[in-house]
């Protein structure tokens, strides 16, 4: 396969799985939103559904949008174009949600999956508001990541950009390599 054929897979792959994670992410906030109305076993009901398979989604969104990602910022590392600052800004994102999600999400998955539906802890709205505003911040950083691998897919190829220097050490405007 060509290096520029499997640059676009790899771009493709990590545009898919960024905009299946992104659009996973916000779904999920819709669904909690809609749950505040709600009281405390019928929250705990549903967060034991949610938490039957939504985590296998995460996991097998996030890591290879993440794994594709970086290899698109190491493809476009030698060049230091736009695509590359968007790209390294888009990873950095994923990389926010996914350290949210380690420290402040998992660890209150694991909590609220013991919890009684017919007694849930006296503190389970303060989690359940801990647990949503975590998960916003990774629903933001995840489309904002989705939308910025998007813009860098529309770019036009980054080329390196030369500074020529003469021969007396001086230097002239920027060239861009054709």
């Amino acid at each position: 396969m060509k290096k520029d054929a499997l640059l676009r897979l790899i771009r493709f792959l990590s545009l898919t799985f960024g905009g299946l994670f992104a659009g996973f992410l916000v779904c999920v906030l819709v669904l909690e939103s809609s749950l505040r109305q709600y009281d405390r076993s019928v929250y705990t009901q549903v967060r034991h559904i949610e938490l039957d398979r939504l985590d296998t989604l995460a996991s097998v969104t996030l890591i290879p949008a993440m794994i594709t990602t970086v290899a698109l910022v190491a493809a476009a590392v030698r060049t230091r174009g736009r695509v590359f600052w968007l790209t390294l800004a888009a990873l950095a994102l994923f990389l926010t949600a996914f350290v949210t999600t380690l420290i402040v999400n998992l660890p209150i998955n694991g909590d609220q999956a013991d919890w009684s539906v017919k007694a849930p802890p006296a503190d389970w709205a303060s989690v359940r508001d801990r647990w949503q505003a975590a998960h916003a911040v990774r629903t933001i950083a995840a489309v904002l990541a989705f939308a910025l691998l998007g813009i860098a897919a529309m770019r036009r190829k980054d080329t390196p950009v030369l500074v020529s220097v003469d021969e007396r050490g001086t230097t002239d405007r920027p060239q861009t390599v054709a």
